[in-house]
């Protein structure tokens, strides 16, 4: 179901029309209310190089039956290149998938100021955030460790350096904080166990909030 797309009278609109009691989307055109899942996101982000993709193939067989595990990745390609399109793009996707009744855990690159604004952020109760970061010198190692294709220039890593360093200064003011996750030391595996406790523990918070 396009929520854009009214299923009575075909009207499309420029952005969804939300009502929370009960969830439905709401035709501008006509009035109908059409039922909608509506679910909180859950947003596994932080700076490249601290183990979002690496950890997610672990989240995919661990979450395996509770959520959806996407990685943001998978659609920066031609015709998406505009960060604002990528990210509605992301949030109307997670959100056609939670029509089947799962969550979605979506992994990439976002703060809460890039995600919030958008009309597509209506479709979810709430977008919960946990930033992988990890210490300056093992991210730089990381990015320069990483394969040619992917093009990490000095100038490049200089970049996500600092961005790693306002993360963790800012996440706790953002609206919703970001949580953050330190994988400095950490392995795959542990981090995989601390962001598994941390979907469960607000797995349980968003229902007894529903």
């Amino acid at each position: 179901m396009n929520p854009l797309i009214c299923v009575r009278c075909g009207a499309r609109a420029d952005s969804p029309q939300v009502v929370a009691e009960p969830p439905a989307v709401v035709c501008a055109a006509c009035g109908h209310r059409e039922p909608f899942v509506r679910l909180p996101l859950w947003s596994l982000t932080g700076p490249s190089g601290c183990g979002k993709s690496t950890v997610a193939r672990l989240l995919v067989e661990r979450l395996s039956g509770r959520f959806v595990v996407l990685e943001q990745d998978v659609l920066w390609q031609a015709g998406l290149h505009d960060p604002v399109r990528f990210r509605s793009a992301w949030l109307a996707m997670a959100a056609m998938i939670q029509q089947n009744g799962r969550p979605v855990l979506l992994c990439g690159t976002v703060v809460p100021p890039e995600f919030e604004p958008l009309p597509e952020r209506a479709l979810f109760t709430e977008i919960r955030y946990l930033a992988l970061t990890c210490d300056p010198d093992v991210l730089t190692a990381r990015l320069r460790g990483r394969p040619a294709w992917r093009e990490w220039s000095e100038p490049r890593i200089a970049e996500m350096l600092e961005y790693n360093e306002w993360v963790r200064a800012e996440a706790a003011s953002m609206a919703p904080p970001m949580r953050l996750l330190d994988t400095t030391s950490a392995t795959v595996e542990a981090t995989a166990d601390q962001v598994c406790a941390w979907v469960q523990e607000d797995e349980k918070y968003a229902a007894a909030h529903a």
